[in-house]
């Protein structure tokens, strides 16, 4: 197996997934968002932020924390230590690619 090959197999692939990697991305450059907050920004639905956001919670990605501002539900998010690791984990897979990609063009 290829040295490239195998760096490509190492990408976690919960967080290669578009969706996700934008939700990790951007809670990586903030302490906390809001649901609305990601939404807006990513420009996803609710749907579809839900989901995802459920699914980085389930591996220990994030917490979600719920909770009622004045009388209005809000719900916050936040990457755990764990994931930030796991996203610094994957940033530094993907420059490993970069670098074996550049090595091999100017090889």
């Amino acid at each position: 197996m290829s040295v490239f090959k195998s760096l490509f197999d190492e990408l976690d692939p919960l967080l290669h997934e578009r969706g996700r990697l934008a939700i990790v991305s951007a809670l990586a450059a903030a302490p906390r968002l809001t649901f609305t907050e990601l939404r807006d920004t990513l420009g996803m639905t609710d749907g579809n932020l839900s989901v995802h956001l459920q699914k980085l919670e389930e591996k220990g990605y994030v917490t979600i924390d719920k909770q009622f501002v004045g009388r209005r539900p809000q719900t916050t998010s936040q990457l755990t230590r764990f994931g930030r690791k796991a996203f610094t984990n994957y940033l530094d897979h993907l420059e490993a690619i970069v670098q074996q990609g550049r090595r091999r063009n100017f090889a």
